[in-house]
């Protein structure tokens, strides 16, 4: 069973946005959402989860507390890693931290805890 001190990690979360420039133009971004202590999972064993690794794209699954915030996190959001990577950002992207696709969200299986599938090495 899991505990609050299982939770290791930091990990935001974002959803995508665009800002209105000057001229009309807009530019897609992202603005952070969540920001909450995590548990990953190491993922193995499917077909897919092989593939990726196959590629150099980690997988893990991240555990986290409900809230009603994480409850409002979907496939559309990004992960990032406060732990780990720049912290001043990427090119172009200014919040810190290594990014990581959502894949997938389980937020009825458990009624305390959130389980999240992330996918490195290709996050925008």
């Amino acid at each position: 069973m899991a505990t609050a001190g299982d939770l290791h990690e930091r990990f935001s979360f974002d959803r995508p946005d665009t800002a209105e420039l000057p001229g009309g133009v807009t530019k897609p971004g992202w603005v952070q959402a969540h920001q909450c202590r995590a548990q990953t999972i190491y993922r193995r064993g499917t077909e897919v989860v092989e593939a990726s690794r196959g590629e150099g794209r980690a997988v893990f699954k991240l555990r986290i507390r409900q809230c009603s915030a994480a409850r409002s996190i979907t496939p559309a959001y990004r992960a990032r890693d406060l732990r780990r990577g720049l912290p001043a950002g990427e090119t172009g992207d200014p919040l810190p931290g290594t990014r990581y696709n959502i894949t997938e969200v389980d937020a009825i299986s458990d009624r305390q805890w959130i389980f999240i599938v992330i996918e490195g090495g290709k996050a925008a």
